[in-house]
């Protein structure tokens, strides 16, 4: 789908509103004239200036009678949507079983299912899979800090 910018930028000026008014909740330090809520309201104040300028592009652009919305042509794709599905749904999975499963196993299955989907020689896709789920756990746990669902590898990680 391929939507005109002006719809795009209100969605982002909305976005960043909802943003701001997050960012209102957070707790002050006491003694400090700036707390937390001051990186969210910078950035969504920036959003919010790139949401106009999307307008302003958007409505200036647009010819007269086109669409605002229209269909882009991969959506007639059986298989392309078929991929943008089996994303999705992998999404929501790891959403769902990620504390049960863990990072590490889902990481595995997932990049091997994608990397089958999409035709990568099986050897290669396994090979891949295992070596870029535990550089993403190394990178992220290990370096940044991130705690990274254990899931059935809690005794041994």
């Amino acid at each position: 789908m391929r939507a005109n910018d002006a719809i795009c930028g209100l969605v982002l000026i909305l976005l960043a509103a909802v943003m701001i008014a997050l960012a209102a909740s957070l707790p002050e330090f006491p003694g400090q004239k700036y707390g937390p809520a001051l990186f969210p309201r910078i950035l969504a104040s920036g959003l919010i200036m790139c949401g106009g300028l999307l307008i302003w592009r958007g409505l200036a652009t647009r010819a007269p009678g086109s669409a605002w919305v229209a269909w882009a042509p991969w959506t007639s794709d059986r298989w392309r949507l078929g991929s943008f599905a089996l994303m999705l749904a992998m999404l929501l999975l790891y959403i769902v079983v990620s504390e049960t499963v863990g990072f590490i196993p889902l990481g595995v299955f997932f990049l091997l299912g994608l990397f089958l989907w999409f035709r990568v020689r099986p050897l290669s896709a396994v090979i891949v899979a295992v070596i870029a789920t535990l550089t993403i756990h190394w990178f992220f746990a290990t370096l940044l800090r991130v705690p990274l669902p254990r899931g059935w590898l809690n005794t041994i990680l």
